[in-house]
């Protein structure tokens, strides 16, 4: 795909790797082991060969910039929903090798971690479950994400793609190996439990 890119638009001088579904399964449960490979090929796997590819490019050009995205799922742990996590964590160990390993070539690589983001990645990998069941599931994790988010409102794909394109573009020249959340705030700390107004200066 990385060559059928270059062949039509020109060199690559960024790429984006947004790779991930979201398994349901515990790994108690009947069934976990062909999850895990699964969501192991598609969230970590897909994402190292695309930085692959992509970097070849970028060194044949100069350099570059790429983006992996991971989850705030992989910088924070949590019960359940544990494979999803340890596939996210891997791509945050991951991006800060790849960034030392291809320093050389000019090329940065970054890592976004979306946190509290309503997308449809949750039912789109409820394969086998029935929906109320998927939306209950979901409101529970929507419910657990306001309870853990400092900034009250929640974030969009639009925040997400602000930071993208940071990351991507000319206004990071020096900034390689980091994990940026975007994510309200969730992985500074819980939320404060009574609101109050800002101390006196």
């Amino acid at each position: 795909e990385i060559e059928d890119m270059c062949a039509a638009a020109g060199p690559v001088d960024a790429a984006i790797l947004n790779a991930g579904i979201f398994p349901l399964a515990n790994w108690a449960d009947e069934g976990w082991d062909g999850e895990f490979d699964n969501a192991m090929a598609i969230n970590v796997k897909a994402v190292m060969a695309g930085t692959r590819d992509a970097a070849r490019h970028m060194a044949e050009g100069g350099g570059g910039s790429i983006v992996n995205l991971t989850s705030i799922g992989g910088i924070q742990a949590g019960g359940g929903v544990m494979t999803y996590r340890a596939s996210k964590a891997a791509i945050i160990h991951f991006t800060k090798c790849a960034a030392i390993e291809l320093a050389p070539h000019e090329i940065r690589v970054n890592c976004l971690a979306p946190g509290h983001i309503r997308t449809g990645i949750v039912a789109s990998s409820a394969h086998g479950m029935d929906a109320e069941r998927v939306a209950k599931f979901e409101a529970g994790i929507r419910a657990q994400m306001r309870a853990d988010r400092p900034l009250e409102r929640e974030g969009t794909v639009d925040d997400v793609a602000e930071a993208v394109l940071f990351l991507a573009g000319d206004r990071s020249p020096y900034i390689t190996g980091t994990v940026l959340p975007v994510d309200g705030g969730t992985a500074a700390g819980k939320p404060n439990p009574k609101k109050s107004k800002p101390a006196d200066s």
